[in-house]
């Protein structure tokens, strides 16, 4: 299982765990804190359109879940990237129970582009049908 003391980045080690205390806790404040006023943050979902609002980002993705756990399985962390920032790759497992009591279990990979200590942007793509509640066919 990869831990996160392998990730070099600081930036990146506080991302990881401050998402980890939000999705326990429910505290946002310090995955807030880890973004700047303007980061650009896309989740794969049915809205499949670029948000500003971080604090608002993070209370959507929480409120799908009863409760979750994400566990980071690999990171690959690079410099110098086209727009001059470091990035960050982060391959995950997320276990637990949607909002609605379904089971939870689905893979998916979270991009960050890192501006010093402050993440300026977050893409997030996973498998969306573990959120699609099928309906029941009687026979």
């Amino acid at each position: 299982m990869f831990e996160d003391n392998h990730i070099r980045n600081s930036t990146t080690r506080r991302f990881v765990g401050a998402l980890r205390h939000f999705e326990q806790q429910g505290d946002i404040g310090p995955l807030v804190a880890l973004f700047t006023e303007d980061a650009v943050l896309f989740r794969l979902d049915g809205r499949g359109e670029r948000r500003g609002d971080v604090r608002r980002f993070w209370q959507e993705y929480r409120a799908q879940f009863a409760e979750v756990r994400t566990r980071f399985l690999n990171a690959v962390e690079g410099a110098d990237t086209v727009e001059g920032y470091e990035e960050a790759g982060l391959e995950w497992h997320s276990e637990g129970r949607l909002a609605d009591g379904r089971p939870l279990d689905y893979y998916g990979s979270t991009f960050l582009a890192l501006d010093g200590d402050l993440i300026t942007g977050l893409r997030s793509y996973y498998d969306t049908a573990v959120f699609v509640k099928m309906p029941v066919v009687a026979h």
